[in-house]
């Protein structure tokens, strides 16, 4: 988390700095590690005003107090934040149970449950009559699992398939 104090018409105290720093690190768990924190403080006549903004991957959080104490403007603006910063990540904690339980009541199939059937269209065949041969050296050649092909003896289609075992299975029409 990267903290960067601006102090306007003013001279920033250390043990304000001091008491910011120690607010962020309990809002720690809060705030994301790459976050960056912007404290601003202004005086103009006899108010104070403090703004803390959070900018991070997913929280954005703009808090703006004013009063005539600096510290409990900073206390309250520490305060605030932490609401907000609680409010952000319960939203963001629901969205997420929120997608989960969308995708289970629309119909999605369950990871455990059996997929079913599917039909895959392949254009694998040989267009010129082979022997078997000639068909089983096409077959390990293209390096696929089906092979459709003719024979050049009685002219009839042949399927050649790899099994789950590795060997060969052939079908022929009769």
């Amino acid at each position: 988390m990267n903290v960067h104090y601006t102090a306007r018409h003013l001279l920033l105290p250390p043990e304000i700095k001091a008491y910011a720093d120690k607010r962020l690190g309990d809002l720690g768990r809060l705030l994301e590690t790459s976050a960056e924190v912007d404290v601003i403080l202004s005086a103009e006549k006899k108010r104070q005003r403090v703004e803390i903004q959070v900018r991070g991957k997913r929280d954005h959080v703009l808090v703006v107090e004013e009063g005539l104490d600096l510290t409990a403007v900073l206390n309250e603006a520490f305060t605030v934040l932490e609401k907000k910063l609680k409010k952000e990540r319960e939203k963001f904690r629901e969205k997420k149970r929120r997608s989960g339980r969308e995708r289970r009541n629309a119909g999605l199939p369950d990871e455990n449950a059996p997929l079913p059937p599917r039909i895959v269209r392949v254009e694998y065949f040989a267009a010129k009559p082979l022997s078997l041969i000639d068909a089983l050296n096409e077959f390990n050649l293209r390096k696929k699992e089906v092979l459709m092909f003719r024979t050049e003896e009685d002219d009839q289609w042949m399927v050649l398939f790899r099994r789950k075992d590795g060997r060969y299975g052939l079908v022929h029409p009769e």
